[in-house]
C-alpha cells in the first residue's frame, strides 16, 4: 500500500489498493456517455515485433470505455501499415493508424514546413505525439487524451484508466494528469530521474533560488515518465518539442498554459518495466547521455524564458553544486538498496553521474551557443489560425489511409 503523503505544489493520488480496476472502468463508461476519451499510442512498428506490444493489445481488449485510439507509427512500410492495421482492428474500439511515413502525412509535413512551422522534417517521439494530438483535435467529440509509451513489458489496463479518471470524473476538476510509478526490480532503476534530473533540480534552485517554476518541477515524483493525460483544451494550447526533452518540455507547456491546482499525479501501476536505455557518453553522443543534455538545455532555457540570467561563473557553480547533490543521491539510494537487499553497484552509479555532469557541462556550452535552441512543433491552435481548412485535409487523409 503506498502512502498518502501530499507534498509540493500539485495534487498526488496514490493507488491505496481498496478499488478493483472493473469498478474504476464501470465508472469510466458512465462518465465517457459525456466526455468522450481518446488513448494515444506512439509507436515504432519494430515495437510490434516484442511481446510487449501484443500484451498490450491483449490488455486493450478488455477495455469497453474508449472512444477512439490512435495509433502513431514510425519506421513503416506500406506493408507493415497494413499489418499493424490489422493487429489494432481486434480491439473494440475505433482505431485510427496515423502512417506518419506515408505519402499523405508527409504531405501534411511539407504544407506545414512551408507555411514556416518548424520541426516537421525531425522524425522521432515528439513529432509523433504532436502528429496524434493535432489529428485527434480534428473530431470536435474528443475531450480526453491519454498517452502511454508501447514498450511496457507488464503493461495492464489499470494504465489508461488511472490516467484518465483524475480529468474525465465530474467532480474533480483536473486538466493535467501525470503518472508515476516504481521502478524496481531486482535493482533500481530510473537513472536519469534519480541521479540527474532530481539533483540537477535541486542545484538549480540551490544557485539561481526557489521559484514557482522549480517548485513545481520538483514536485513531480516521475517527471521523466512517459505517461499523461489531458484535457481538449488544454492540449490546443501546448508546444511539443521534438528532442529528449519532451517530457520537461511538455511539464513546463502545462505549466505556463494551467493552474497548478488543475494539474496532479496519478500512481499508474506498483512497478513499471519496459526496455533499459544504454547510459551512452560524451564520444558517442548517444543514450541516456543524449536525454541528460537535452534535459538541461530544456530546463535552462525555460528558466531563462521566466527571467532567470545565466552566466560562466553560475553555469561553474551549478556544476560544483550538481556534484554535490548527485553524490547525496547516492548515498541515499544506497541505503534504500542495502535495506531492501536490491543489487546496487555504487561504482555504476558514479560512472552515470559523471557522465551526468559532462552532459550538463556540455548543455551550458550548447545554451551559450544557442539560448533559442531547437524550435518546438507549434502548438495546434496556432496551426489552426494559420491554416484554418488544415483541420479537414488532415482528418480526410487520415480516413483514406484507413479504409
Amino acid at each position: 500500500m503506498a502512502d498518502f503523503f501530499q507534498n509540493g505544489v500539485i495534487t498526488t493520488l496514490q493507488d491505496l489498493g481498496n478499488r478493483s480496476i472493473e469498478h474504476m472502468e464501470s465508472e469510466l463508461e458512465e462518465f465517457g456517455k459525456r466526455h468522450q476519451m481518446v488513448l494515444l499510442l506512439p509507436a515504432l512498428y519494430s515495437e510490434f515485433q516484442t511481446p510487449a506490444m501484443h500484451k498490450i493489445i491483449e490488455e486493450l481488449k478488455g477495455v469497453k470505455y474508449l472512444y477512439k485510439i490512435i495509433l502513431g507509427l514510425d519506421k513503416a512500410t506500406k506493408e507493415q501499415f497494413e499489418e499493424v492495421k490489422q493487429l489494432m482492428s481486434v480491439l473494440p474500439c475505433r482505431v485510427d493508424v496515423l502512417w506518419n511515413d506515408g505519402p499523405k502525412i508527409q504531405e501534411l509535413y511539407k504544407d506545414l514546413t512551408n507555411e514556416g512551422f518548424p520541426g516537421l522534417n525531425t522524425p522521432g517521439k515528439g513529432r509523433n505525439v504532436w502528429t496524434m494530438i493535432g489529428y485527434g483535435l480534428t473530431d470536435k467529440d474528443a475531450y480526453a487524451f491519454a498517452l502511454h509509451d508501447c514498450d511496457i513489458v507488464n503493461y495492464n489496463r489499470e494504465i489508461p484508466a488511472r490516467l484518465f479518471y483524475p480529468i474525465i470524473h465530474p467532480g474533480l476538476d483536473f486538466e493535467f494528469n501525470k503518472g508515476f510509478y516504481s521502478r524496481v526490480t531486482n535493482k533500481l532503476h530510473g537513472r536519469a530521474t534519480r541521479l540527474l534530473y532530481t539533483p540537477l533540480i535541486n542545484s538549480l534552485t540551490k544557485v539561481y533560488g526557489s521559484s514557482r517554476y522549480l517548485d513545481y518541477m520538483e514536485s513531480f515524483r516521475y517527471a521523466l515518465s512517459g505517461e499523461f493525460s489531458f484535457i481538449r483544451s488544454l492540449g490546443r494550447g501546448i508546444a511539443i518539442s521534438p528532442t529528449w526533452g519532451l517530457e520537461v518540455s511538455t511539464l513546463s507547456e502545462v505549466y505556463k498554459n494551467t493552474s497548478n491546482r488543475r494539474i496532479c499525479q496519478t500512481e499508474i501501476m506498483e512497478s513499471y518495466e519496459h526496455k533499459h536505455q544504454e547510459l551512452g557518453n560524451s564520444d558517442s553522443g548517444g543514450g541516456i547521455y543524449k536525454m541528460a543534455n537535452d534535459i538541461a538545455k530544456t530546463l535552462f532555457r525555460v528558466m531563462a524564458q521566466e527571467g532567470v540570467v545565466f552566466s560562466e561563473a553560475s553555469f561553474k557553480t551549478l556544476l560544483a553544486t550538481y556534484f554535490q547533490e548527485a553524490r547525496f543521491e547516492i548515498s541515499k539510494y544506497n541505503a534504500l538498496s542495502k535495506l531492501n537487499n536490491l543489487e546496487y553497484i555504487r561504482e555504476k552509479e558514479i560512472q552515470a553521474v559523471m557522465e551526468f555532469e559532462k552532459a550538463i557541462k556540455e548543455a551550458s556550452k550548447e545554451y551559450y551557443e544557442d539560448p533559442m535552441g531547437i524550435p518546438a512543433l507549434s502548438p495546434w491552435i496556432t496551426v489552426r489560425s494559420v491554416l484554418p481548412e488544415f483541420s479537414d485535409k488532415f482528418a480526410k487523409y487520415v480516413s483514406e489511409d484507413n479504409q
